[in-house]
């Protein structure tokens, strides 16, 4: 069925959720999961052109780094084979659903797990949404997982 398995994962509740799902999905089909953590450095303040110091890039990758290193250790006790990768935004015209789909292409994978905030109206069309950018050009099958309501 499903041998490899993509799951975005930056520690959020959504995310987390999606986590849960995609160990489940390894864990009922014997898939090796790549837990992807994409990382926004171009733009982390908003609409781009500013400068981020290195000191603040490096604590975004530590953290990055902890919290894929956490999920390694929670899909590693739960028997699921798992590997891990910092991804970047390359540039202004780059997305983290463009890197995602980089990601996936590379790995070869036949299963992305997103989570989604499933927001509506006009949250949507000004927060927009990876995952929504992510489906509409998705080579493989995809799995979005629904956070909280809050």
């Amino acid at each position: 069925m499903y041998e490899k398995i993509l799951v975005a994962y930056d520690g959020s509740e959504t995310s987390r959720r999606a986590f849960s799902e995609a160990i489940r999905f390894a864990s009922m089909t014997g898939a090796q999961l790549c837990i992807v953590h994409a990382l926004d450095i171009v733009a982390p303040m908003g609409m781009g052109g500013t400068y981020v110091p290195a000191d603040i890039i490096e604590a975004y990758r530590e953290d990055a780094m902890k919290q894929l290193e956490a999920a390694r250790a929670e899909a590693e006790a739960a028997g699921v084979r798992c590997e891990t990768e910092l991804i970047d935004v390359q540039s202004m015209n780059d997305s983290v659903a463009d890197c995602l789909q980089r990601c996936a292409t590379k790995r070869g994978v036949q299963l992305v797990v997103l989570g989604t905030h499933g927001r509506r109206g006009v949250k949507r069309a000004l927060l927009g949404s990876v995952a929504e950018q992510f489906v509409r050009s998705a080579l493989c099958p995809v799995l979005l997982i629904r956070g909280s309501d809050e």
